[in-house]
């Protein structure tokens, strides 16, 4: 776009290596500061509506509105009330622009930025760019099927570079002004690469040996993984606590809020044995509140997966992954992630054949 335009491409593209020159004038990715500073539009709110922002202001999972996570049974004190989910992206101006006059910013597709993944800095910046390096990309703002709290202008979502997802999308920008001079070095792969591409690098391989880890409530996540290890003759460990859950379905709702808020890591009951023979984990889990269940940290935390493949898989009731990816990339930065598997419930009558394709993607079986 940007030669078409005769501008001056903001990037140098060598190989895998992709450098930044700040002072040119064409198309690049916003940095975290900028894309977070056009989202807010002078608001100090957690969204620009200033409001707590209605499936009729943004495109998102609309059964769940900011806070549903504490008021699920008693809505009365929901300054927004549950309603629509669409299931799918809207046209651009569907809804209001923000005070700046730009569309979507929350929901319809999260947009990749610039950035490493990192801590920020205690100190004051001008123009921040985040860390030099990492191994994890930050995307920003939430798509069409994540709850309204993964929506909030500081929220920060993190994935792999090479990885895409049917809700994450790009927003192009340009330098209001001439930048500073000098290149800004880093590792960006296209965020635009299929998942075919990520799933070659992620080096599972059929040589490689492989463990199915799940944590199961209500049994779809466990035929899921008895599935995987029919067809991979993997070893299997299920995550059992020493303190389970209730087997009430409300009564669980609640637990696992609560745990979430708390960043809770529920003691696990047994553990398993030379996790260091294994080239890839294969994780299974539920969607819980849009994210993982606190058991998967615990478990992510407990071992030191550095170097391995991270295979997840999720069960769900509409909200796929959620940001389970991105709760599950900042608890083991150290490894890669290959593509996911999102099944609804139990999968119905093509799990069995889901469930092969999504093996031989990730080079589990031939």
């Amino acid at each position: 776009m940007s030669q078409q335009e005769g501008l001056a491409p903001a990037y140098v593209v060598d190989g895998s290596s992709v450098i930044w020159d700040r002072s040119a004038s064409g198309y690049r990715l916003p940095t975290e500061a900028e894309w977070e500073y056009a989202c807010r539009a002078g608001t100090t709110t957690p969204f620009n509506t200033q409001t707590s922002i209605s499936p009729e202001e943004s495109n998102y999972y609309g059964h769940y509105p900011y806070e549903i996570e504490g008021n699920y049974f008693e809505q009365g004190n929901l300054t927004t009330k549950p309603g629509q989910y669409r299931e799918t992206t809207v046209a651009v101006t569907t809804f209001t622009a923000n005070p700046w006059g730009l569309y979507n910013m929350h929901g319809n597709v999260s947009e990749w930025v610039w950035d490493y993944y990192g801590s920020y800095t205690t100190e004051a910046q001008t123009d921040p760019t985040g860390p030099d390096t990492g191994a994890l990309r930050i995307y920003r703002g939430g798509g069409w099927n994540d709850f309204a709290k993964n929506m909030r202008s500081a929220y920060r979502a993190t994935l792999e570079q090479n990885l895409s997802s049917f809700n994450i999308g790009i927003r192009l920008v340009r330098n209001a002004s001439t930048g500073a001079s000098g290149m800004v070095g880093g590792q960006m792969e296209n965020p635009d690469a299929g998942t075919q591409a990520s799933a070659n690098q992620t080096g599972s391989g059929t040589g490689a040996k492989a463990l199915i880890v799940y944590f199961s409530w209500g049994g779809n996540t466990r035929g899921v993984a008895r599935e995987i290890q029919s067809q991979t003759g993997a070893d299997i460990f299920e995550i059992t606590l020493t303190n389970p859950y209730s087997s009430d379905y409300n009564t669980v709702l609640d637990q696992s809020q609560h745990d979430q808020n708390i960043q809770a890591r529920p003691e696990i009951a047994g553990s398993v044995e030379n996790i260091s023979q294994y080239d890839t984990i294969i994780l299974g889990y539920p969607n819980w509140w849009a994210s993982i269940p606190m058991p998967i940290a615990t478990f992510l935390e407990s071992y030191d997966l550095s170097g391995k493949t991270i295979l997840p898989f999720c069960s769900h009731g509409g909200g796929r992954f959620g940001q389970s990816l991105t709760a599950i990339a900042k608890l083991a930065p150290k490894s890669t992630m290959g593509e996911g598997l999102s099944i609804h419930y139990s999968g119905g009558s093509t799990m069995s054949s889901d469930v092969s394709t999504w093996l031989r993607s990730n080079g589990v079986i031939e």
